[in-house]
């Protein structure tokens, strides 16, 4: 079964990687690895594909930055391409970015069957363009991989019907399990003077937190306490840190002494960190499902989540950006509050070969 798996950005590194290396020790399955370039840098990039062991790129579309159409139209241009000469049985997108909608479009259009891995999330935000494009994705898709409970609801809700659903797990689990250990070998904790369990973990990069001055002044109040009481270190998007600069906000950030600003990370010195703090604060939404795995708290600086199943079971809180809900929630998380947490069903490092096992069954 010739099938092409999709990453365009980070995330979708870590959920195609365990996927992609099962079908290349599988007897029943060709895949080739297409990259769209939607993140394209070393550091946002090719760092994460060396340390997931991912192989070089069978195809590598270069699409690069743009806006939200222009980025969506030159992946749809180029996957059409590329497919109508190539002709594979399945294609694979992973998660909600440009790309993921994208190039499934282009599959449908030509009558490739499109399977949908972590499917169902919703946030019920609009406003969110990842939002768009977990819905439409969804909607075109014949085979939808759900991580959690509420995708499966979510999807019934919008007239999905039973024999499209798969209940398989969490990849970004898998590659979480894998890498655990390697991880470990980093000593990243002794590159910034850090100790076990007493830093804080940050990272911001979502346009409605970092664009506005007013809400990132209101996140720097409370970060202003948590510093106080541990460092936070910050491994800041190239975009935040542009952003910082544009509100003239980065006098402030460099006063808040207890901030340690560094380069993106890769996968494995991040992953170290995240194991070991006391603490992390973030908008990002797979880090809130390895966090719920690792047991670390989480404040997330969000009004919605598209993963309940974090919050529901997990270490999760959803606390906003108002500075009195961010401190509430550090308070209670530094009380014990995810102590009775719990890691969510078949999030166990199998996610992706149910998902071969599934596949091969069907076809």
């Amino acid at each position: 079964m010739k099938v092409v798996n999709v990453v365009g950005a980070r995330p979708n590194f870590m959920k195609i990687a365990p996927i992609h290396r099962r079908m290349q020790k599988s007897l029943f399955f060709d895949p080739i690895l297409l990259h769209t370039g939607q993140h394209y840098d070393e550091k946002m990039s090719k760092t994460f594909f060396v340390e997931l062991r991912m192989p070089e790129p069978d195809v590598y579309l270069g699409v690069g930055s743009g806006t939200h159409a222009e980025q969506t139209a030159a992946v749809l241009v180029k996957v059409e391409q590329f497919l109508s000469a190539e002709k594979p049985d399945l294609l694979i997108v992973v998660g909600d970015v440009n790309s993921t909608l994208a190039a499934s479009l282009a599959a449908v259009k030509l009558r490739i069957p499109v399977a949908h891995v972590e499917a169902g999330l919703r946030s019920y935000d609009r406003r969110m363009p990842e939002e768009i494009n977990r819905v439409l994705t969804d909607s075109i898709s014949n085979y939808l991989f759900v991580t959690e409970q509420s995708g499966i609801d979510n999807l019934k809700k919008e007239g999905v019907t039973d024999n499209k659903i798969f209940f398989v797990g969490n990849c970004m689990i898998d590659s979480l399990i894998e890498h655990l250990q390697q991880a470990a070998t980093t000593n990243t904790l002794h590159d910034y003077s850090l100790e076990p369990f007493h830093y804080a973990l940050m990272t911001l990069h979502r346009p409605s937190n970092v664009d506005s001055r007013d809400t990132m002044e209101k996140i720097f109040v409370a970060l202003e306490e948590i510093q106080s009481d541990m460092p936070i270190v910050f491994p800041i998007h190239p975009r935040t840190r542009k952003m910082l600069d544009v509100l003239g906000l980065d006098e402030k950030m460099k006063k808040m002494s207890n901030i340690r600003l560094t380069e993106p990370l890769g996968y494995l010195s991040f992953l170290d960190l995240m194991r070991q703090a006391k603490l992390i604060v973030t908008d990002s939404g797979g880090i809130q499902e390895e966090t719920t795995f690792l047991k670390i708290p989480c404040l997330t600086l969000r009004e919605n989540t598209e993963r309940p199943v974090t919050i529901e079971l997990g270490t999760n809180q959803l606390v906003g950006m108002e500075p009195q809900n961010i401190v509430a929630g550090y308070k209670r998380a530094m009380n014990g509050s995810t102590k009775n947490s719990r890691i969510p069903p078949l999030w166990d490092g199998l996610a992706s070969q149910r998902i071969l096992d599934t596949l091969e069954q069907l076809n």
